[in-house]
């Protein structure tokens, strides 16, 4: 049965992020839970040892170099929806990674994720990102906590790192999907009381104009960027943003190195008075 995304989109404008239950399918969930696993015991990841990425969780990062399970989760309808209505058509794939909160981890530093670019807030959106719940999230299994409406707040940097900011939980089942606007502010809980270890996928984007987190371009070998679809391709940062940015001799890199569909260069497809 198809999902009513109209309300999700209204929850995102007014509190700064949303909870789709059971929007991803469960067998997908599953295999990419297996797989989390399989990279951990493989590429002998362990927690690292900074107060934000957490002392007692497991991230793998650059996912989409790692199999092709992984091709699926940018490109998932419910959710790209969700964040084309934050930040437009063309956006970007800006990081993508598994995170495995394990019991005794403390919570994490309330922060928005944009809050590195300098620019007075509210504005624009730059960034949207999601948490796919692969197992149960709970506040006692250190569920992420939001601040619904931090969104809206004008240039709140002060409050970074501040534990008492008032935050709630976002409980969610298996197989559900938290989107936040990346100046919602929020942090990983507390998994304090608890036997079980938290599994997320971190599946963050930015707008087309915005520098990626994670350089997918050369992050991914190029032998695994060719099984991708072109859609795919074109989330990574190889196509032109609005028919300009990231351009070579007007054509995107995209329909250059793999054959893609040609974009119409911005200047070719307007009647643009650009003499200067």
């Amino acid at each position: 049965m198809a999902i009513d995304l109209a309300p999700h989109h209204q929850q995102l404008i007014d509190d700064g992020y949303t909870i789709v239950e059971n929007a991803i399918e469960p067998e997908l969930v599953d295999a990419l839970l297996d797989d989390v696993a399989r990279l951990e015991a493989e590429l002998d990841r362990q927690p690292a040892s900074n107060r934000f990425e957490g002392n007692r969780t497991t991230r793998t990062y650059n996912l989409l170099a790692y199999g092709e399970i992984w091709q699926k989760v940018p490109v998932h309808p419910v959710v790209l929806e969700l964040i084309e209505g934050v930040l437009g058509p063309q956006c970007l794939v800006s990081s993508l990674a598994s995170i495995s909160l394990a019991p005794g981890e403390t919570a994490q530093v309330v922060h928005a994720d944009d809050q590195v670019q300098p620019l007075a807030k509210p504005h624009v959106a730059t960034v949207c990102n999601s948490m796919w719940a692969l197992t149960d999230f709970t506040e006692a299994n250190g569920a992420t906590r939001v601040v619904p409406g931090s969104h809206r707040w004008q240039n709140p940097d002060y409050f970074a790192g501040d534990a008492n900011v008032p935050t709630i939980p976002a409980e969610m089942a298996k197989g559900s999907v938290l989107v936040w606007h990346g100046s919602t502010w929020h942090g990983g809980g507390a998994n304090v009381t608890s036997d079980d270890v938290r599994v997320g996928v971190a599946m963050n984007y930015c707008a087309g104009f915005i520098r990626q987190q994670e350089n997918q371009q050369l992050g991914i070998p190029p032998e695994v960027m060719a099984t991708f679809s072109p859609r795919l391709r074109q989330l990574c940062g190889l196509g032109m943003y609005r028919g300009l940015t990231g351009n070579i001799e007007k054509q995107s890199p995209a329909e250059l190195l793999y054959g893609d569909p040609a974009e119409v260069p911005l200047w070719d497809a307007e009647p643009i008075d650009a003499r200067g």
